[in-house]
């Protein structure tokens, strides 16, 4: 028998090459592969113990915290809240039994983190359980209050608290609701209205593996949307507004007061995205530029998050510090350092609510509050440490914001740059120690050479989370940051905070032309780098399980110290790979049978439909990496349509069939492969019918040829019943077709301001 020895640390390795008189032969590698493998062995285990020393497993909390919300939404039915919290205490118990224990502890702790959050999205989704409008509903007759007025580029778009609604036919009965209305009819936060509407329920995800926008109203509490009919009118309230309503429409007068004179100094683009900046209002944007800012990767100006607060929080702060310096006696006696941290805390706090504490913002505000209090406390600010706080606290309050991508980008970009301050800037200390490296820096060159290497590690780790849910990349984002960003730091927002604390005495003028000024740069770069070749990035569209294996390899990246980091690279390159070659849709189907998408002979997708419904179609080329819009002519080559349906080839040379007649069915039955129906289908139909029973279960549809079948992707899995998506009851009667007009295949209902990319916040 071999013997045995003790490496380095107490770990117990084998000596091979030894064998006991009169034994077997033992198998042995040979003397420099087994010191290889023994030192390989040797170095995993430093390794380890290095990665596992005390206080190096704390930033793995939230992510273990974060796994379990995300396991939370993929279940198909919704948990129990005490079976969750049950689970959870259970194995939180186990963790502090087996705290002594230098194996154990750690992992039952990080299975008790995962419980815990499974069981903070389980009984947020409890206390915020309200009903949502399941069929649309016309002529809705509501009275209610005015909770938040938006201004959009076509219509304006309010939310309203029901107080009263009256419907002929209506199973559920929202509690909120969201509604487009003409263009400047808003009416004020606080004001209680009474108007007729048409509602829709929730938009659901327009093919399987989108976006679920459903999912996102039903954690902002809305029950259904839709548009105004006729006139609203204003009407004394029944019962005084509550607590909640009341500051809601104070921060509203107060951020409308901000937005005026922002207006009446800087008008168009730049008076919009200063205003947005400030108060976090949501006004509209001219399509070019909104567009140019997105390909050229300066979307993020837009949604006030980590790159604002962090800005608003250290003008403060080193304002407020360089001021009191100015008075030797107190600098010298007082703890000025910590007066302007509690200073720029309360800024911070205010900038939260005047721009209406969105999740990212949120996310802004703890981290940046974790850092004041730790400069109040002489702690150390930017660590991995701070940004788990802040994850935490923000999961804690909002689970449902790990699966946006606000969420998902900011704490990406944050990692990343936090594990570049940690690891240290190849540029940070370049030549500093001599003549030259001294010259270097007065120039400039460092910063520059700073401002480049952060936004590359910016770039990189938000650039999956943009190519999963928008199907694009920024090539040249680095280029346009780096042109843009600066102006934005040193002009836009100093100006902008000094226009804050002048406009009380009435010298704010000035600085609101300043600050619109720095935003026609920003612009000015957006729309030329929008114009370069090759600006736009497309991917097609792929599955969570590439993103899931490229956040982890992210994580490994940023949060390991020893050579293990490999292993993320490794895991980030599989990922890529994975997601480049994820197998592409042949036929898509919207959940209303219309519009359908069929990939033809030049593998493009030709769109089969009879309604004025685009916004599937638009998701559905994003997501193929095509760069036409719903509109272009050759979106339509190889459809024929007549009154009672449409036709196309696909790309194998079948026919594939939208059929509105009982006539069309009947024919299509016979010389299509795939025909979809609101009617139902004969039973010696040769074709795969999907039917409107099928999609009601169903939703939207991708359909794959294997051989000679289809392979059929539902976007809910059969079973699927969860708060913002229930099951249709088993109604004998579901499949029979409506003879209401807003049903038919051919008119798609109308939606309320039909969500946009924007309404998918992008963070930093």
């Amino acid at each position: 028998m071999a013997q045995r020895g003790r490496a380095r640390g107490g770990a117990r390795v084998w000596s091979p090459g030894v064998v006991a008189a009169g034994g077997p032969r033992a198998w042995r590698l040979p003397a420099s592969l087994s010191g290889f493998a023994w030192a390989v062995r040797e170095n995993l285990h430093r390794w380890v113990l290095v990665e596992a020393a005390p206080g190096r497993l704390l930033p793995w909390l939230p992510i273990a915290f974060g796994t379990g919300i995300a396991v939370y939404f993929t279940a198909p039915h919704e948990p129990l809240v005490s079976a969750t919290i049950g689970l959870a205490v259970a194995l939180a118990l186990a963790a502090l039994f087996a705290r002594a224990r230098p194996v154990a502890f750690p992992v039952v702790l990080g299975v008790a983190a995962a419980a815990a959050g499974f069981a903070t999205a389980t009984t947020k989704t409890a206390l915020i359980a309200h009903p949502v409008l399941r069929h649309p509903a016309a002529n809705v007759a509501i009275a209610g209050w005015v909770e938040v007025a938006e201004e959009r580029e076509r219509t304006d778009r309010i939310v309203v608290r029901v107080h009263k609604i009256e419907a002929r036919r209506m199973d559920e009965a929202p509690e909120r609701v969201r509604l487009s209305v003409r263009k400047g009819m808003a009416p004020p936060v606080g004001a209680f209205v009474e108007l007729k509407a048409r509602l829709n329920p929730p938009l659901t995800p327009l093919r399987p593996g989108g976006y679920d926008f459903s999912r996102d109203l039903f954690f902002q509490r809305l029950g259904a949307s839709g548009f105004a009919i006729g006139p609203i009118k204003t009407a004394e309230p029944p019962a005084p507004p509550g607590y909640r309503l009341r500051y809601a429409t104070f921060m509203e007068d107060l951020r409308n007061i901000i937005d005026r004179r922002i207006r009446a100094a800087v008008p168009g683009d730049a008076g919009s995205i200063a205003s947005m900046l400030l108060t976090g209002k949501q006004d509209a944007i001219s399509k070019p530029v909104n567009d140019a800012l997105y390909i050229s990767s300066l979307a993020h100006v837009l949604s006030i998050s980590g790159y604002h607060m962090a800005v608003v929080a250290g003008i403060v702060f080193f304002a407020v510090r360089g001021l009191l310096a100015l008075f030797p006696g107190v600098a010298l006696r007082h703890p000025i350092k910590k007066w302007a941290a509690c200073v720029a805390l309360a800024a911070a706090t205010f900038y939260l609510l005047l721009s209406g504490a969105q999740v990212a913002t949120q996310r802004s505000y703890y981290m940046i509050a974790v850092v004041l209090v730790g400069v109040l406390f002489d702690r150390a600010a930017i660590t991995f440490r701070t940004l788990a706080l802040a994850a935490i606290a923000v999961l804690l309050l909002a689970p449902e914001a790990v699966v946006h991508p606000s969420f998902q980008m900011s704490f990406a970009a944050t990692l990343a740059l936090v594990a570049g301050y940690q690891h240290g800037s190849p540029f940070k200390r370049a030549g500093a120690d001599t003549p030259l490296g001294a010259r270097v820096a007065l120039w400039g060159v460092r910063e520059v050479a700073s401002l480049i290497f952060a936004s590359l590690l910016a770039g990189l780790a938000t650039t999956p989370y943009a190519a999963y849910h928008f199907h694009r990349m920024a090539p040249y984002g680095v280029l346009a940051n780096l042109l843009a960003m600066p102006v934005v730091s040193a002009i836009v927002m100093p100006a902008g905070l000094a226009a804050l604390v002048a406009m009380p005495f009435g010298f704010d003028r000035t600085l609101w032309q300043l600050m619109g000024w720095g935003i026609d740069w920003m612009n000015a770069v957006a729309l030329w780098v929008a114009d370069l070749p090759g600006a736009v990035g497309r991917i097609t569209a792929f599955g969570t399980g590439p993103l899931l294996l490229c956040t982890m390899g992210l994580i490994v990246l940023c949060l390991l110290r020893t050579p293990l980091r490999a292993i993320g690279a490794i895991l980030v390159i599989v990922a890529a790979v994975w997601a480049l070659r994820t197998p592409q849709p042949e036929i898509v189907i919207a959940e209303g049978g219309d519009p359908i998408g069929v990939r033809n002979a030049a593998g493009q997708f030709s769109i089969v439909k009879k309604g004025s419904d685009a916004f599937a179609a638009k998701e559905w080329l994003a997501a193929d990496a095509d760069a036409r819009v719903p509109g272009d002519p050759k979106l339509i080559e190889g459809v024929r349509c007549d009154e009672i349906g449409c036709i196309a080839r696909h790309a194998g040379g079948v026919i594939i069939a939208l059929s509105l007649t009982a006539e069309a069915l009947a024919e299509d039955c016979r010389q299509a492969a795939v025909v979809v129906t609101s009617r139902r289908p004969p039973p010696d139909c040769a074709a795969m019918v999907i039917d409107r029973a099928m999609r009601a279960r169903t939703g939207a549809l991708a359909l794959r040829r294997v051989g000679d079948a289809w392979e059929v992707t539902p976007t809910r899995p059969a079973g699927y019943d969860r708060p913002w998506a229930r099951a249709p009851p088993p109604s004998p009667n579901a499949a029979a077709p409506s003879t209401s007009p807003s049903s038919a295949p051919g008119k798609p209902p109308a939606r309320d301001a039909t969500p946009r990319v924007e309404d998918r916040e992008v963070g930093d």
